[in-house]
């Protein structure tokens, strides 16, 4: 009896020992798993920032779809425009002095007091006085008198030409030498070829082809023809006709 009342005193103070110790092991474990973070906490982050980064994306595929749609519009607005480009041709055109020049400016002409070849194109920037002609018309020799007045009033001019075109299929260069030679007519003179004579003749009309009716011609310096009125012409009418063309103004 007295061992059993010993092991009892004994048993009891460490029951409370262990008691003791076991509750202690309890707060700490559960103070443990309060302080430490949760295993889920990291994948929940990681979700989050993983749709972060798809919206970002989202984002800049949409401003780069766009800006690829604003610079479609914007090439769409410089595109040229091909009916704004024949305008701006055509006004070109208009500006720019073009003239349709006919063929028989281009014609290989002999000039019958030095022999060298010429062509009225040639000429270009130059006024021209043409008069066609014929050696045995007596109307064209005072036609003739008076351009050489003409020339007289006029004095040097560099810019200035006038030339005798003789349109008769039957009289030839050394005829033509020796008509101008007798009359000491100083300026130019050549012998049409017969498809030069017939394209005036179509271009200002038949009376161009008859030497009797005096006709003549202005070529400005642009290369525009201007057919004068028929019949004998003086120096001083001659002269008021080709003034603005030798001054520039026309």
């Amino acid at each position: 009896m007295k061992t059993k009342q010993i092991v009892i005193s004994l048993f009891l103070p460490l029951s409370m020992i262990l008691a003791a110790c076991s509750s202690d092991v309890v707060s700490t474990a559960v103070m443990t798993e309060k302080d430490m973070p949760s295993e889920s906490m990291p994948d929940k982050e990681a979700s989050m920032m993983q749709e972060d980064a798809t919206m970002m994306d989202n984002e800049n595929e949409a401003m780069t779809e766009h800006s690829g749609d604003n610079m479609m519009e914007d090439d769409d607005m410089t595109t040229e425009d091909p009916m704004m480009d024949d305008q701006e041709m055509e006004k070109d055109d208009i500006s720019g002095d073009a003239i349709m020049v006919p063929d028989w400016f281009n014609t290989p002409l002999v000039n019958v007091q030095t022999g060298e070849t010429f062509s009225v194109a040639d000429l270009k920037g130059k006024v021209v006085l043409v008069e066609t002609m014929a050696i045995w018309c007596s109307n064209c020799l005072k036609q003739q008198g008076q351009v050489q007045e003409l020339h007289k009033l006029l004095g040097e001019r560099e810019n200035f030409i006038s030339l005798g075109v003789d349109i008769d299929p039957n009289e030839n260069g050394d005829a033509l030498k020796s008509y101008i030679d007798k009359n000491d007519f100083g300026w130019w003179y050549t012998v049409a070829p017969a498809d030069l004579a017939r394209e005036i003749g179509q271009l200002y009309g038949d009376q161009f082809l008859n030497p009797p009716s005096t006709p003549m011609l202005i070529i400005d310096s642009h290369g525009e023809v201007h057919p004068l009125p028929f019949g004998i012409k003086s120096a001083e009418s001659l002269l008021d006709a080709l003034q603005s063309f030798l001054d520039g103004e026309m």
